[in-house]
């Protein structure tokens, strides 16, 4: 099956989406599934709307991706919009956990079956649920950032969170690993902030706060990876680039090249590609009468200089999204 795609920007009112094309659009009209995402501009939802794509293609579905641009009311009008297209299923990543509940309820009153990949949901009426091991990816930075302060004489320093929402059960989780891999090492914590929107500014803003407000940081650690300039940026601006360790959650091409370098300490890199094939193949053994697991966990890669190489074939697939020609 050919996929053929179709980009739209959405700039009209609530009543009106409702009744749009999806952002992203195939032509074929048989088997059919929806994808409600809460922003394609942010690289990993990309890559796991590729992976969906990829893995769909395989099966014989079509695709309608929806992308809410991070606005809840956004993510309701493209459900009911989902729905009034008749798909087979839907799978969401669902702008957060509160917002996946009302999307379950509404594809369950009209017999949908849904999959989640990612973020989670205050509710449990779905197929099955998707998600990295967040806690222990987060655990395992925290170790592996406890280990460089140790390594550089910084075990007096303490360390700042720039946290995904914490509405999300998947930030919640982060945290909390994070958290006790820190206490396990009598590493102090500098405090949390809380990203909403996700914007260069934010980002820049909330990493001077910590930097200004501690005297003794010696590290950053950025719970998602799109904003990574922003925290480098205030960083270097503050006169502490060598200072300062930076560690992330999440992956971004130049993490390769960066970790190499030591510009980036290393990084807790999930698999969006594998996450978005994963959640395509369950939704097809749910409607072909297969039973699946409820819950799916998958690794997330603790990514540093020390193992960067070995993992390189696993980061341009499953993390980067990248297929070998041919494929």
């Amino acid at each position: 099956m050919k996929l053929q795609v179709r980009r739209a920007i959405q700039t009209v009112s609530l009543v009106l989406l409702m009744l749009t094309t999806p952002v992203l659009e195939v032509v074929a009209q048989e088997k059919r599934i929806a994808y409600l995402v809460s922003d394609l501009r942010i690289p990993f939802w990309d890559i796991m709307a590729r992976g969906i794509t990829h893995k769909a293609d395989e099966l014989g579905y079509d695709v309608l991706v929806y992308s809410a641009e991070n606005v809840a009311k956004y993510e309701l009008a493209f459900t009911v919009s989902a729905i009034r297209e008749g798909v087979d299923g839907i799978l969401i990543s669902p702008t957060n956990s509160s917002a996946a509940a009302t999307i379950l309820k509404l594809a369950e009153r009209a017999n949908i079956p849904v999959v989640i990949s990612d973020i989670g949901a205050k509710t449990d009426n779905y197929v099955s649920y998707i998600e990295s091991d967040n806690f222990q990816g987060a655990y395992d930075l925290g170790n592996m950032l406890a280990e460089a302060l140790h390594n550089n004489g910084w075990m007096n320093g303490s360390v700042g969170i720039i946290a995904i929402p914490q509405k999300r059960a998947n930030g919640k989780a982060r945290t909390e690993g994070f958290l006790q891999a820190l206490e396990e090492h009598g590493v102090k914590s500098a405090g949390l902030y809380q990203q909403s929107d996700f914007s260069y500014r934010e980002t820049y803003e909330f990493t001077r706060r910590l930097i200004e407000d501690n005297p003794i940081l010696r590290a950053v650690w950025l719970q998602g990876s799109d904003r990574y300039q922003a925290a480098l940026d205030a960083i270097s601006e503050a006169g502490r680039t060598d200072e300062i360790l930076l560690i992330s959650f999440d992956a971004e091409p130049e993490f390769v090249h960066m970790i190499e370098q030591g510009t980036l300490l290393g990084a807790g890199m999930q698999q969006p590609f594998l996450m978005g094939e994963k959640a395509v193949e369950t939704m097809h053994r749910h409607l072909t009468g297969q039973t699946v697991a409820k819950l799916q966990q998958l690794p997330v890669l603790p990514v540093s200089q020390d193992n960067l190489q070995q993992l390189l074939p696993v980061i341009y697939r499953n993390v980067l999204g990248k297929l070998p020609e041919g494929n």
